[in-house]
């Protein structure tokens, strides 16, 4: 943090420095900088800023999947070669202590008028519970006690962990924008309505105190100061969950496994070798992660411990990986930002930072200006309007894209009729049928998804066969404490609730990458 002072400081004065020179464009002749000339800025400064807790991952091609033999026969991960740009992630999974300083600062913003809000983001500590097993102490103490500080947080689901994302982001812009002088520092009467949220302050509507603004070189502005802006390089992208090709990617550290574009020996676990034992002489033997090595074995015999842990166990305890990330296999399982679908890489899909979950969204505005919500202080968005003349894309919601969207129905080939049985049979309202309610459906991603995976709504008389797979139900990678060797293994996935938490799921951030890809 000590060098992003000094980073901000010197771009304030790059700032004033350069709107004194007479630095002219390449393209135009014109003077940047320079009121006279119009008042167009550019900046020095181009190097993203550092953020706190991340490490530099070098991105690069990979094979993404199986690379070992599937037992299960659930063939859900498929090998296949795709590319991940580079970004950051976080050298270990989220601590107890991270997520209390989470809590904390919600409770003392809204605990008092908006409590639900503390509720919603609260970890589920009764997920250790087991019908047939005595885990009353973590209950009471996980999440709650000192001595698990830096454990991993558990009980978290994935909608509470990409709050967490946000509210970190806005807390360390925040301190970019008070370490430069920028904003006032005053947490005496935190309200949640008037609270740094870096989407709202961008857009110009920040309702704290101002300290030091810039000099605003538009002649048009008429010497009124501007607030700091995206293309002053100042602010972070957002922290968010990683993708799964991100996470696998990271987890396999092939830079230490790689020679001259040629990967020596495809990794099956985050370090070298097929063995969960280290090759090395100096540590010969010790176990590499924390996890189960067979039904009744969770730590080893007394004297002579495994792997040391029965349950979760400190998030740096074992080495780092070639990246210098902690505990990619074992320890927790964690969140993806992916939702989860069987075949991940379906025929048209794409092979460049490959993502399933895209919703794309626009700010709401009233009376030409961006909506504000009274009781978040954050801003109200919408989903984008559906642009048919569009090449990219069409519609806001892709989550059903090239599967369980209509086009990929599996009963294509009598889809209508399909679609118009189903809606007979899952309506509230018999009344309700016929074609409008055929558009609706078709028109639902959710409904839509239920079609292509025939999730049957209860008491149906259509077809008994139900499942798992919806639109609300993300990737989770890594194997836990819970788990055998299998899941340790960075090709396998699995999927869970994205509402719901348990014991041996935890998650880390990541966060984009933005302009040179190695550093």
């Amino acid at each position: 943090m000590k060098n992003l002072r000094i980073a901000c400081i010197m771009l304030l004065s790059a700032v004033v420095m350069t709107s004194c020179s007479k630095q002219q464009s390449s393209t135009t002749g014109w003077n940047l900088n320079d009121p006279e000339w119009g008042g167009f800025e550019v900046r020095a400064n181009n190097e993203q800023p550092e953020a706190p807790g991340l490490v530099f991952v070098e991105g690069g091609s990979f094979t993404m999947g199986r690379v070992a033999d599937d037992p299960r026969f659930q063939w859900n991960n498929t090998a296949h070669t795709v590319t991940v740009s580079s970004f950051y992630m976080d050298e270990t999974e989220v601590t107890n202590r991270s997520y209390r300083e989470f809590v904390y600062w919600m409770t003392r913003a809204y605990g008092e008028e908006y409590p639900e809000r503390v509720r919603d983001i609260y970890p589920d500590t009764n997920c250790w519970r087991d019908k047939l097993a005595w885990r009353e102490a973590f209950v009471d103490y996980y999440f709650q006690s000192p001595i698990y500080d830096l454990y991993p947080v558990v009980g978290v689901s994935w909608e509470q962990a990409s709050k967490f994302c946000i509210w970190r982001t806005d807390r360390v812009n925040e301190k970019i924008l008070i370490d430069a002088g920028i904003i006032v520092l005053d947490q005496t009467e935190l309200r949640g309505e008037t609270a740094f949220q870096t989407d709202v302050y961008l857009a110009g509507q920040y309702r704290g105190e101002t300290k030091t603004e810039l000099e605003n070189l538009d002649p048009a502005a008429g010497g009124e100061p501007r607030q700091v802006r995206r293309t002053d390089g100042i602010l972070i992208p957002h922290y968010r969950l990683p993708t799964e090709a991100e996470w696998e990617f990271a987890a396999l550290g092939l830079i230490g496994n790689t020679y001259d574009e040629r990967i020596i020996e495809h990794k099956t676990y985050p370090w070298a070798g097929q063995s969960v034992r280290s090759a090395n002489k100096k540590y010969y033997g010790q176990f590499l992660a924390n996890f189960k090595r067979s039904r009744g074995d969770a730590m080893g015999v007394a004297g002579n411990l495994n792997d040391g842990w029965d349950y979760t166990a400190p998030v740096k305890w074992y080495f780092p990986n070639d990246y210098g990330l902690y505990n990619m296999a074992g320890n927790v399982s964690e969140w993806c930002f992916d939702v989860y679908r069987k075949d991940p890489n379906p025929v048209g899909g794409e092979d460049l930072d490959p993502f399933r979950g895209n919703v794309y969204r626009t700010a709401t505005y009233i009376d030409e200006e961006i909506a504000i919500n009274d009781t978040t202080g954050g801003i109200i968005y919408k989903n984008v309007d559906d642009d048919l003349n569009r090449r990219n894309y069409r519609q806001a919601d892709n989550i059903n894209y090239l599967d369980g969207d209509y086009a990929s129905n599996i009963y294509d080939y009598e889809s209508k009729q399909a679609i118009s049985e189903w809606a007979a049979t899952s309506s509230d309202d018999e009344e309700d049928s016929g074609d409008a309610e055929e558009a609706s459906l078709m028109n639902n991603p959710d409904s839509v998804t239920n079609m292509m995976y025939r999730r049957v709504a209860a008491g149906s008389t259509a077809d008994p066969v139900s499942s798992l797979m919806g639109n609300k139900v993300r990737v989770v990678k890594g194997g836990s404490w819970t788990d055998r060797a299998y899941w340790m293994q960075a090709g396998t996935r699995r999927f869970y609730d994205q509402d719901k938490s348990t014991s041996w799921i935890g998650f880390r951030c990541a966060m984009d990458c933005l302009g040179p890809r190695t550093k």
